[in-house]
């Protein structure tokens, strides 16, 4: 018989049969090997143990200690585990997919009846039950005549129209978890026994369209959550519970910052304490990058489609654009122009404008540019996902043997500023060429070397994502890690030089030619809303005093006081911290506990001693005991606690 070899991590090589399962070859090297396999990695896929293995490749064997994969395994093991058990409570349900996610997956259903939470609790007592049968998986190739006579008998439309979306020249894989079954990819456990029974939690219920279009059927999509173990699981469920009370939308009417109503869906209107933070948050952003080098430019928000058309985005990016026809005067038909759902096209018209010589690079071009993209409905989120946002976007326009210091001269930026807003957790994501891209290897090599030595020199190591770039260039991600430990992408750093070169940008080289500049997009904090958001929520509502919208109330005990507290507060207010007066006829524990929930830093209490002796009792936030301070000391404090970190 033909034999292959196989490549294992150590350089060892060892020749098998063609067609080896990785669960013959983990038992070829230790039967214990073979009691602890769940998977392998061959050629850097995800390998079931029993699918066979036809030609030369390398190869690891997964156990439960290998995080990715079992995570992988467990969370998709279990969206098929819970579409069984509903199947098996409801058995007239329609099952259609069911995709793993971060820290768990979800599966969507076709019921008549909505799920209840006890729905869900009966729901996850069934997979425990088929957990502890320790059914046996198996997974077979089928023709797609079997696979539609299948589904079709079984009343399974939503499967039949999935198997019919299958392309011709894939393979059509069946699963079996005891006696049911799913159309699947995989790879999947031996066993159901395999998959932890006291790991997972069922958490919600929302709704869905099949396959994401608002023309087709309202499904039921079950969220659940799955660890390792049920320790992992607590941990998740307690970060669960600390970020419902830190939804930057709770946080947000606590703090009187914003809203948002179904006449502007996904647009935000932003109360004077939410446009504090904003407009102070601008601020801040704007000062960094005058400092380090940026003309600051504008662009129309609303610009003609043949530009869009000519920088590639009306045929890749329509669909999410708002489109706006004028009838203009004496035209024959109707203009068409878009919202414009990202600057970089606009900043190269400015570029474009004169002459440019290779001694005017590199250009650093910034804008805080309103954009308008599409999101569907069941998509927005607050101000996390929204359809009108504003980029702290720039663009730099360099030369390509520039990349590399202009890379790490934004990552150094970016470090001080994530340090300056309160991140000092975050790492750094490098995705490299994909397959099918353009530009030749010697290009890409450069590329990608600039970017990693850009991130070594600024001191930050990288995380390689192979595979993961634009068709047309390489880039990084920078990923923080807020206060209960989860992760949001917001930086970027992406290298372009297809754009230049599709909007005829240039300058004149050293030799007196025409070359095109590259294009690095960039931003620090993606969009002011969805960071703004985060900020909330990493803070937990108490933003730093510099940032924070109201820093202090200077609240009267008695009606006598109210002179003073007025005095107070013109001070502070001329020291350069937002201050105001609260002399309502109210209790002061009750003006305490009403400032603490909007989340103010700092309350002075001011009653007749305070008067005569011309001091405040002051309260902090999140603090019970209170301390008496003169006015010119609280004054000095604050003052220089108001400064923002760049101006200290």
């Amino acid at each position: 018989m033909a034999q292959i070899s196989l490549t294992f991590p150590d350089g060892n090589i060892r020749n098998f049969d063609v067609g080896v399962t990785p669960a013959q070859v983990a038992q070829a090297i230790a039967p214990s090997l073979a009691k602890a396999a769940i998977s392998a990695m061959v050629d850097g896929q995800h390998w079931d143990l029993q699918w066979p293995i036809h030609s030369d490749a390398r190869i690891s064997i997964n156990t439960m200690k290998d995080d990715g994969p079992a995570l992988e395994l467990i969370r998709h093991d279990l969206a098929h585990i819970m579409a069984r058990a509903v199947q098996e409570i409801w058995p007239d349900v329609k099952v259609t997919i069911g995709p793993v996610r971060d820290y768990g997956w979800f599966y969507d259903f076709d019921r008549a009846e909505p799920f209840t939470p006890d729905d869900l609790g009966q729901i996850e007592a069934k997979m425990k039950q088929i957990i502890n049968a320790r059914d046996p998986v198996r997974t077979e190739i089928w023709s797609r005549a079997d696979a539609l006579a299948y589904y079709e008998s079984r009343g399974e439309p939503y499967k039949v129209e999935l198997v019919h979306k299958i392309p011709e020249d894939q393979d059509l894989r069946m699963y079996w978890h005891g006696d049911w079954q799913d159309l699947c990819r995989g790879p999947h456990f031996q066993h159901t026994g395999q998959v932890p029974a006291d790991a997972f939690k069922l958490t919600h219920v929302a709704g869905a369209y099949w396959l994401g279009d608002a023309s087709r059927p309202m499904l039921q999509r079950i969220y659940g959550v799955a660890f390792k173990n049920r320790d992992d699981l607590k941990a998740h469920m307690t970060m669960l519970e600390e970020a419902a009370k830190r939804d930057h939308r709770k946080l947000g009417r606590e703090m009187n910052l914003f809203h948002m109503q179904e006449e502007a869906p996904g647009q935000i209107f932003w109360h004077p304490n939410g446009w504090t933070i904003y407009t102070t948050l601008q601020d801040y952003m704007r000062r960094q990058q005058r400092r380090d080098g940026y003309v600051e430019v504008n662009t129309p928000q609303v610009v003609n489609r043949k530009l869009w058309e000519a920088s590639g985005h009306w045929e890749n990016y329509r669909e999410n654009m708002f489109i706006v026809e004028v009838d203009e005067e004496g035209a024959r038909e109707k203009v068409v122009n878009a919202l414009k759902p990202m600057n970089c096209p606009c900043h190269v018209q400015i570029f474009n404008v004169g002459l440019k010589s290779y001694r005017d690079l590199p250009i650093r071009m910034a804008e805080f540019g309103s954009c308008a993209r599409y999101e569907p409905s069941g998509a927005l989120h607050g101000i996390m996902r929204v359809r009108g946002f504003t980029q702290d976007d720039a663009h730099v326009f360099c030369t390509l043997d520039q990349v590399e210091a202009e890379s790490k001269k934004f990552i150094e930026f970016l470090a001080k500023i994530y340090s300056d807003l309160g991140f000092d957790k975050w790492r750094v994501k490098l995705s490299t060429r994909p397959e099918k891209r353009v530009g030749s290897d010697e290009i890409w090599d450069k590329m990608e070397a600039a970017l990693a030595n850009a991130c070594m020199a600024a001191g930050y190591p990288y995380e390689l994502f192979p595979g993961e770039g634009a068709f047309y260039a390489p880039k990084l991600e920078f990923v923080l890690t807020d206060a209960i430990g989860r992760d949001w992408q917001c930086g970027t750093l992406q290298l372009d030089p297809n754009l230049p070169e599709r909007l005829d940008a240039s300058y004149i080289g050293e030799d007196g030619a025409k070359h095109r500049p590259f294009m690095l997009h960039r931003a620090c904090l993606g969009s002011f809303e969805r960071f703004i958001g985060i900020l909330i929520e990493n803070h937990a509502g108490k933003l730093p005093f510099w940032l924070a919208p109201r820093q202090v109330v200077v609240a009267s005990i008695v009606s006598d006081a109210d002179p003073f507290v007025e005095e107070v507060v013109t001070a502070l207010t001329l020291a350069g911290v937002r201050a105001e007066a609260d002399m309502r006829n109210e209790k002061i524990n009750y003006k305490v506990r009403e400032h603490s929930v909007g989340k103010v830093p700092v309350i002075l209490a001011i009653g007749m001693k305070e008067v005569e002796e011309r001091t405040v009792s002051v309260r902090r936030l999140g603090e019970t005991r209170t301390e008496t301070m003169t006015l010119e000391a609280i004054v000095a404090e604050l003052s220089a606690a108001a400064l923002p970190p760049d101006m200290r």
